[in-house]
């Protein structure tokens, strides 16, 4: 197998970009490859054929495409931020400032999951990673106890409205507006999931019914029944 040149790298690249840019702008459904090419000013439909196996080859470039600028983008913000509570504000506020930047993406990988059934890694893995978030953060007592699981469907089923909402506006909301909206967001979970002031560390995380072994009726000896 031949590696690609410069060339047919740059090429795959710029049919990418329209391909996500015509699905933003219209939908999976009517991205056929005519629009595509069109778009990227291609002169035929051949040249994407020249460089994909077919749509569903292009569309898995495109989510590719997509998780690789997301995080680009969220993740210096999230590696800066310190600690749990940090790094919970960090990943709201820059997810939603993502639309600003990257509206077009994030409106065609919503199109994409929804309609086409593509299938992201980044979006398949983040409750068991929000869930691991809210869980370690309750051992370090920056979390009041809660299921982890729960808060963690309930965070992510939140803010996918709030940016969902934002990328479809029909007039796209500024920097000013949307560092505005994920700095309420943020500030939401936060509030939500704080540990009691007058409650260690310790009694937080002993308190959780969550965890391991909480919350089971015991004998007087100390068994679980």
């Amino acid at each position: 197998m031949r590696a690609k040149t410069f060339t047919e790298s740059g090429r795959r690249a710029q049919i990418v970009t329209a391909a996500i840019e015509v699905i933003a702008e219209v939908g999976y459904a009517k991205a056929s490859f005519s629009r595509i090419a069109k778009h990227a000013g291609l002169s035929s439909t051949g040249m994407i054929s020249y460089h994909f196996a077919g749509k569903d080859d292009l569309l898995a470039a495109c989510v590719a495409e997509i998780e690789r600028v997301t995080g680009a983008f969220m993740q210096p913000r999230i590696d800066a931020a310190d600690g749990h509570v940090g790094q919970l504000r960090a990943y709201v506020e820059s997810n939603v400032a993502l639309v600003s930047e990257h509206r077009a993406a994030i409106r065609a990988l919503i199109d994409l999951v929804k309609n086409a059934g593509s299938q992201s890694t980044a979006v398949n893995e983040r409750l068991a990673v929000f869930e691991e978030h809210f869980r370690t953060g309750q051992a370090a007592g920056a979390f009041r106890p809660f299921d982890p699981r729960t808060v963690a469907i309930a965070f992510a089923s939140g803010l996918d409205a709030v940016v969902a909402t934002a990328a479809a506006a029909p007039e796209p909301a500024g920097p000013t507006e949307l560092a505005r909206l994920g700095h309420e967001l943020a500030e939401l979970f936060v509030r939500a999931t704080a540990p009691d002031p007058e409650m260690g560390a310790c009694e937080a995380f002993c308190a959780c019914p969550h965890r391991s072994g909480a919350g089971v009726p015991q004998d007087s000896e100390g068994e679980s029944r």
